[in-house]
């Protein structure tokens, strides 16, 4: 049977457009050996391929070509960017990591290396990139994007490790003996108000809590300041809402409302307690305020207060840290909070697994900055450093020392 150049061209116009081009040249391969004399032509008008295509096919049909995944005979297509301007892969390379392995001056190293700016640089130099280019390269070189990971910790103090173990045993001793023992520190002061806060929650599909673009202090609501208190024995908590500063006055009230309002039903026969602390802010152990205050409290209450801080540098290992405060930013993630009442509210509705509780309530009172403590002050605070590195631990006496 004769076929027609028409009924060729149909032929292939219908079957190509849905062939790979390897399946293509075995098609048209396959047509040209089976017409015989002149079907190379004929296949190459039909098809749309070049000559040299189709003879190249019909030769492979006629060699016994295999089934195989790739497209391409090796060697075809176009030779890899990298081959074609050389150094490349070297320029791009020098421009992430210009301190190791480029211009330690070069104007990158100041600046976010998106890969934008890294193709334009390239173009630059006189390579020819796009940006989905460098994307490539980028991972060809094994470059990833990547966040700043927490790791180092600075100067450690040689004594830190000692310190935490004689503050573990300081507290085990209290426990044992029935006395109350506490971590006390200030959360971040929070914005009060229609403000974003992080995290998500479920919602309404659609239906997102709207809140403000900037996170400027509103000046009727302000911020809130929550100092909490942790009871390491019972896995209680107390948590001071102020609205003013943060100060030592602050902190020491705020222990002060713990023990009116937990401390005392929960330990009867308490005469001492321990407060664990961080070594700065307002409860930290160079600050006079704190001490002369907490001498105030301990003569109040009748209790010997021992303080035992964390040493520098170590305070996201206070338990109070991960053992209430990252709950109550978990309980309220992804929701504004709108109003004081919010803040005591979610903090108060903050319990876990293992059976946390909250109470939380606001703090009206007015703290004033800036208060001088005298050298004469200090001195009549009945303070008793420890042997063990009293400048972290020391002990307050109910009563000023008779002698």
């Amino acid at each position: 049977m004769e076929v027609t150049g028409e009924a060729l061209a149909r032929f292939f116009g219908a079957t190509l457009p849905h062939l790979n081009e390897l399946q293509r040249r075995v098609v048209a391969g396959a047509a040209a050996q089976m017409l015989g004399r002149g079907g190379k032509i004929a296949v190459a008008a039909a098809s749309g391929m070049s000559r040299n295509t189709v003879i190249k096919a019909e030769s492979e049909v006629a060699a016994g070509i295999w089934p195989s995944d790739r497209v391409r005979a090796p060697g075809g297509g176009d030779r890899p960017l990298t081959d074609k301007q050389p150094g490349l892969l070297e320029a791009l390379d020098a421009l992430v990591a210009p301190e190791t392995r480029g211009d330690p001056m070069s104007l990158l190293r100041w600046t976010s290396k998106s890969a934008a700016k890294l193709a334009g640089e390239l173009v630059h130099k006189g390579f020819a990139v796009s940006t989905r280019t460098v994307l490539r390269l980028l991972h060809q070189l094994g470059y990833s994007l990547q966040a700043n990971a927490k790791v180092t910790e600075g100067r450690q103090h040689e004594d830190r490790d000692a310190q935490f173990r004689y503050l573990n045993d300081m507290a085990v001793g209290f426990i044992d003996d029935a006395q109350p023992a506490i971590s006390v520190d200030t959360k971040k002061k929070e914005l009060i108000g229609d403000f974003a806060n992080g995290g998500r929650e479920w919602q309404p599909g659609g239906e997102p809590a709207r809140v403000r673009v900037h996170d400027f202090a509103d000046p009727v609501l302000g911020k809130v300041v929550p100092y909490g208190i942790y009871d390491v024995a019972n896995n209680e908590g107390w948590v001071n809402v102020g609205d003013n500063a943060d100060t030592a006055e602050f902190a020491v009230a705020s222990i002060r409302r713990w023990w009116n309002e937990m401390g005392r039903a929960r330990f009867p026969d308490a005469d001492r307690l321990l407060i664990t602390a961080d070594g700065g802010g307002s409860n930290g152990y160079r600050l006079r305020a704190w001490k002369t205050q907490l001498a105030a409290l301990a003569t109040e209450t009748g209790l010997r207060i021992t303080v035992c801080h964390y040493p520098p540098g170590t305070s996201k290992w206070n338990r109070i840290e991960h053992r209430m405060f990252s709950y109550i930013t978990i309980n309220w993630r992804g929701r504004p909070l709108e109003t004081l009442r919010t803040v005591i509210e979610l903090i108060s509705a903050t319990t876990t697994t293992t059976g946390l509780t909250i109470h939380a309530d606001h703090d009206p009172a007015i703290y004033p900055k800036g208060i001088k403590i005298t050298n004469a002050e200090l001195a009549a605070v009945p303070l008793h450093p420890h042997d063990w590195h009293g400048e972290w631990n020391y002990t307050i006496n109910a009563q000023p020392d008779l002698a």
